[in-house]
C-alpha cells in the first residue's frame, strides 16, 4: 500500500462517491477508515472500503464511462497495491 498516492487519490474518491449520490454511506465510511488509518496505520478498513469503491466504479463505467474516470480507478488500484 502506498500511503504517499493514497493521500492524494482519496479525497478524490470520496468527493466523486458523493458527487454520483449512490455512495453516500460508502464515502462516509472511507472518510473514517482514512482518519482512523492515519491515527492507528492499520490498513484494513481503508483497503476494504477502497475495494468496494473500485467496484462500485467500475459498475458505474460499464453504464456509463463518463461518469468515473480510468485514471482515477488505476490511481486507486495502484496505491493499494
Amino acid at each position: 500500500m502506498k500511503v504517499e498516492k493514497l493521500e492524494k487519490t482519496i479525497p478524490d474518491v470520496i468527493q466523486k462517491l458523493e458527487k454520483l449520490k449512490l455512495g453516500d454511506s460508502l464515502a462516509a465510511e472511507l472518510s473514517w477508515c482514512w482518519v482512523s488509518f492515519k491515527n492507528d496505520n492499520n490498513p484494513v478498513g481503508v483497503i476494504e472500503k477502497s475495494q468496494k469503491a473500485i467496484s462500485l466504479f467500475k459498475e458505474i463505467r460499464e453504464t456509463n464511462s463518463r461518469a468515473v474516470s480510468k485514471k482515477l480507478i488505476e490511481d486507486l488500484e495502484k496505491s493499494l497495491n
